[in-house]
């Protein structure tokens, strides 16, 4: 088994930066000022780190130029988040980012090149990681350096093979850990939901729970229509970041290997807004309660300001704050809860009971929201046994079911 990082004995809380002034447009005439102001706001909920996304195309438009200024204002907004108290995670990139994907020229219309697939493009990338790396190392609130959000978001314009995403992931992660050099920091890649509930998604569970330093994991209620399927306060959405940890723990090589709940929101109407604050409540808690947890980090700090046009729905109400910067009745939720949770650390009990999972590629849809294996595992919480996933493979493996704690494994009926 590999050996990963153990997580720390209490996990971190944050929240996914998203600017109140031009969304992440800003970029285009980054205000350290303006973002100081958002930053602040957010270090005043409590919360320790921020994920950042700088996007792609302004970063690197052509495929052999960096924009030097470019990467000096994400070392900027680094350093302004410490000035803050908080930590930072950068994404290098973007890629994709609520509904609308971030490609720079030289990939599109006739210049069309896969991005993940294409030789030159995969260099490319790899070229743009390592430089945003050595830009960043050595800065002390670096938590470090993630290959880009939800990339597996590009598959429909990219067609790409597992193997082919394999190649990609090894390749981008082995760019961002040269960049970043003997400094402390982690490695990461992210996808959506899909590489874990998509039957022959090419990006597998595999993939992310084995490649990188950690786990990340995105458990929206979206995702299969969860939220609509059961309702907004049922089982099922409260403890749909919980699973999606356990899920993620149950594909790792490693027993102790750490998992990010790195994403998660209270998007209108799955969770309507009087139902937001106690949905917060109840998701942090119930993650909070699985021993390889590293953190929470929030979707996202403030609303989409509707002056910007052709967002979906959802997007412009998903903030802890609104767009005018007043914290909305989910950011005093979260505050309260983190602090809570701070004040009064307690010891994770091992889930001694597990439910098998038969790892079939085709099936995964099995562990999704509506699927025979989601639901046995839910049926099991809400009975208040505190299940864990084991893979059918591991299912009689006595030393790694000691590793975990587990003593019984159960089958689904």
């Amino acid at each position: 088994m590999s050996t990963s990082p153990a997580p720390s004995s209490a996990p971190r809380f944050g929240v996914n930066y998203t600017p109140r002034r031009g969304w992440f447009h800003s970029w285009y005439d980054f205000d350290a000022a303006l973002a100081r102001e958002d930053l602040d706001q957010i270090a005043g909920l409590g919360l320790d780190h921020v994920r950042i996304f700088p996007l792609w195309p302004l970063l690197q438009p052509n495929r052999t130029l960096i924009r030097a200024s470019a990467v000096d204002q994400v070392a900027q907004l680094v350093d302004v988040a410490a000035e803050a108290g908080l930590d930072v995670m950068v994404d290098g990139v973007q890629g994709h980012l609520s509904s609308f994907d971030f490609y720079p020229e030289w990939t599109r219309s006739w210049h069309h090149r896969n991005v993940f697939t294409d030789p030159e493009t995969i260099e490319a990338q790899a070229n743009l990681l390592r430089t945003l790396g050595s830009a960043l190392a050595g800065r002390p609130n670096l938590l470090g350096l993630q290959l880009g959000n939800e990339l597996n978001n590009l598959v429909e314009h990219n067609p790409v093979t597992v193997a082919d995403v394999d190649h990609y992931l090894d390749t981008l992660l082995a760019a961002a850990r040269t960049g970043l050099g003997s400094t402390a920091g982690l490695v990461t890649h992210s996808a959506y939901d899909a590489a874990w509930y998509g039957d022959d998604h090419p990006f597998t569970p595999e993939a992310s729970a084995r490649k990188g330093d950690l786990t990340t994991v995105h458990p929206w209620v979206f995702s299969a229509d969860c939220a609509r399927r059961y309702g907004p306060r049922s089982p099922q959405v409260e403890h749909l970041a919980e699973y999606g940890v356990e899920l993620a723990t149950a594909y790792a090589e490693d027993p102790a290997r750490p998992v990010w709940v790195q994403e998660t929101g209270a998007p209108e109407p799955h969770i309507p807004a009087a139902d937001a604050p106690g949905f917060a409540r109840a998701t942090v808690r119930n993650a909070a309660g699985c021993a390889n947890l590293y953190g929470v980090t929030w979707w996202c700090s403030h609303d989409v300001d509707r002056s910007l046009a052709d967002f979906p729905e959802l997007e412009y109400t998903l903030g802890l704050f609104d767009a005018t910067g007043r914290p909305k009745p989910i950011a005093q939720a979260l505050a309260e809860t983190v602090a809570e949770l701070r004040a009064e650390p307690r010891p994770t009990e091992p889930r001694t009971t597990a439910l098998a999972l038969v790892r079939t590629p085709g099936t995964r849809s099995i562990s999704g929201p509506g699927g025979a294996y989601f639901e046995a595992w839910m049926r099991l919480r809400a009975e208040d046994v505190r299940p864990a996933v084991v893979l059918t493979e591991h299912a009689e493996d006595e030393t790694y079911l000691t590793a975990r704690g587990i003593k019984e494994v159960v089958r689904p009926l």
